[in-house]
């Protein structure tokens, strides 16, 4: 058996074994890309009209969003301020356990909508792209598993494309449409599959970042030269023992107002759950709205108030900054609209390569099973 054969056969049954959950999360993967898009047309209430004075502050988002929820604490709650023209957001855990948006108007402090997120069509898509609704720690080794067998048959893949002979190059370059339908199968799944390859690969790593990250600490590490940057990790610690005054505003309130000094230029504001006082309480800032990479991170003591630590983007070491552009890099949307197109079709194109293979090896084990045509001549 050559190498190539080798690769083949490695190829072939590691197809065969994920091919059903790389179409699954490839498919999920090109619907979820544009989800933001779709539903700022089909969601007004992600809208609002920008006004000269302040948005509220936290405490009264809080407060109109668990109107309804009387048995939700505040302090259990992430709040979201995405930006002068977008509705603010309040997110907590109801009493029958559903994970609960609400869109409120950041001016007034308006309720514009609610909705329950286990019935969300974008959410619904998420999951099965991140777990396939399985429990967390199942679909961990399944969908991660999956995905590392994907990396492994980008490369193979490759490697059995790989023309032997200059003659061959253009040949495996062009999809030959006039060709019969098995061939333009054969080049699709080929063609494709190696145009998509590099940026597939790109996708197929920063989604195992996210389900182990352990993996994602080692680019880190590798882009940071193998330094260290402590100040890029918040680690403050809360001593309970210490007894301190209480902040004379409600907590989230104080957060808010620090945040927005310190980092004047952000859109968008992630406020924390507050907790129990033992644990910080975290804040994070995002320069534009939607977007995950160019990311201020806060801590402040969950009774005082007080910031206990904070890192901004500008001092971040180049790993971390690798780090926090992880989803965005995932997504395509750290290159804008081109990058989510060049996402989406690489997914459509991801999503095709386990059933155009499919049909290439049951064309070949049909055509190795059909007994060969004996002439009336060989029979003399």
């Amino acid at each position: 058996m050559t190498f190539k054969q080798a690769v083949s056969k490695v190829h072939l049954w590691l197809g065969l074994s994920s091919g059903l959950i790389v179409f699954i999360i490839s498919i999920t993967g090109a619907i979820f890309v544009f989800q933001d898009e779709i539903r700022d047309l089909t969601e007004p209430w992600r809208k609002v009209e920008a006004q000269t004075t302040a948005p509220v502050l936290p405490s009264r988002l809080q407060a109109a969003a668990l109107a309804r929820h009387p048995g939700i604490a505040s302090k259990d709650t992430w709040v979201t301020y995405f930006g002068p023209e977008r509705s603010a957001t309040v997110f907590f855990t109801d009493s029958s356990g559903a994970p609960t948006q609400v869109y409120l108007n950041p001016y007034t402090a308006q309720v514009l909508h609610e909705h329950d997120l286990r019935t969300h069509f974008f959410s619904i898509v998420q999951s099965i792209h991140m777990t396939l609704l399985l429990p967390e720690a199942v679909a961990k080794w399944v969908v991660g598993g999956s995905v590392l067998i994907f990396v492994i048959m980008l490369i193979t893949g490759v490697v059995m494309w790989w023309p032997k002979r200059k003659q061959e190059r253009k040949q495996r370059f062009t999809i030959k449409w006039g060709a019969r339908w098995r061939r333009v199968n054969y080049d699709l799944h080929n063609v494709l599959g190696f145009y998509a390859a590099s940026i597939a690969l790109v996708l197929a790593l920063t989604g195992l970042f996210m389900i182990f990250p352990w993996m994602l600490n080692v680019v880190t590490s590798v882009a940071n030269g193998g330094r260290e940057y402590p100040q890029d990790v918040l680690t403050a610690k809360v001593d309970s023992l210490q007894p301190v005054a209480a902040a004379s505003q409600p907590l989230p309130d104080v957060v808010y107002q620090t945040v927005r000094r310190r980092s004047p230029q952000a859109e968008m504001i992630l406020i924390g759950p507050t907790g129990t006082g033992k644990d910080p309480a975290y804040c994070w800032t995002y320069q534009k709205a939607l977007r995950y990479y160019y990311r201020d991170d806060y801590s402040f003591h969950p009774v005082s108030g007080q910031m206990l630590q904070a890192s901004f983007h500008a001092s971040k070491s180049t790993g971390t900054k690798v780090s926090d552009a992880n989803y965005d890099i995932h997504t395509g949307q750290i290159l804008g609209v081109g990058g989510k197109i060049v996402a989406f079709l690489v997914s459509l194109i991801s999503a095709s390569l386990p059933v155009t293979g499919t049909v290439i090896w049951w064309g070949r084990r049909n055509k190795t099973k059909k007994p060969r045509k004996v002439r009336v001549a060989e029979l003399a």
